[in-house]
C-alpha cells in the first residue's frame, strides 16, 4: 500500500510497503552529510528517494540540483512521483539505470554523492525475501565494489562521498574506497543505547590526504 510520509520543511516522498521502506538510516544519512554552496549531488541507490529528497529539503539554498539514481522501476516511478509532487523538476531528476551501466555524461559531474546502499552479501537471507526487496537489502545487483567504482567515476576531483552500511562491514568500506582513490575523512558509528554500533556512516574525498575524523557515537 503506497503512503506519503513527511520530510524536513514540508517535503514529501512516496512509499509503498511493499517494496522497501526508509529507516532512520536515511534520514541519519541525509544529517550526517554537509552541504557546500553551488553542490550538484547524486542519490545513488535511491529507492524512492529519501535521502535525497531530505538533504534538499535541509540545504535547498545551496543545492544547484539532485539525481536520483534507481534500479527498480517501481521504486524509480514512486522517486519521480515524489519530485514531481514537490514541485522539485527544476531542481530534481530521477534515472532508471544500474550503477555498472551509468552513462559517461555523469563520470566527474557530482561534487557530492550520497548512497544508502544493499548491506548484505549474498547467501545471508535473501533467498527467503521478496525478489524487489531483495535487491534493496542485498547485493544481489550491486556489489560494494561496483558501488564504489562508480562512485569514483561519477564524482569531480576533490568531490565527497557519504554512505551508510553495515558497521561489521567498515574494513571493506574503507578498503572499497582507497581502491578507487576515495579517502576516508569522517566516521561516525549508530548503535542502540548501551549496545554495540550496528551502522557506521562515513565521508570520503576522491583524491583526498590521509586524515580521518572520528566523530561521537550516535544513540538510536
Amino acid at each position: 500500500m503506497q503512503t506519503v510520509e513527511k520530510l524536513a520543511n514540508d517535503i514529501i516522498v512516496y512509499q509503498d510497503d511493499e517494496l522497501y521502506t526508509f529507516t532512520s538510516d536515511s534520514i541519519l544519512l541525509s544529517l550526517f552529510a554537509k552541504a557546500k554552496k553551488g553542490e550538484v549531488v547524486a542519490d545513488f541507490c535511491a529507492g524512492s528517494g529519501v535521502v535525497g529528497l531530505n538533504f534538499y529539503a535541509l540545504n535547498s539554498n545551496l543545492i544547484n540540483s539532485v539525481t536520483f539514481f534507481e534500479v527498480q522501476n517501481s521504486l524509480f516511478e514512486l522517486c519521480k512521483n515524489s519530485i514531481e509532487q514537490n514541485g522539485l523538476n527544476e531542481k530534481c531528476v530521477a534515472i532508471n539505470t544500474k550503477l555498472q551501466d551509468i552513462e559517461n555524461k555523469y563520470y566527474g559531474l557530482f561534487s557530492l554523492i550520497l548512497c544508502n546502499p544493499p548491506y548484505m552479501k549474498i547467501g545471508h537471507g535473501e533467498e527467503n525475501q521478496d525478489e524487489k526487496k531483495a535487491i534493496c537489502k542485498s547485493e544481489v545487483l550491486l556489489s560494494l565494489d561496483e558501488l564504489c567504482l562508480a562512485i569514483s567515476k561519477c564524482l569531480k576531483y576533490g568531490g565527497r562521498t557519504v554512505m551508510c552500511h553495515r558497521a561489521d562491514r567498515l574494513v571493506e568500506v574503507i578498503c572499497a574506497f582507497k581502491k578507487y582513490n576515495i579517502e576516508p575523512k569522517r566516521l561516525q558509528f549508530v548503535c542502540a543505547k548501551n549496545k554495540q554500533p550496528y551502522l557506521i556512516i562515513i565521508e570520503g574525498v576522491k583524491g583526498g590526504k590521509s586524515g580521518i575524523t572520528i566523530l561521537e557515537n550516535i544513540v538510536n
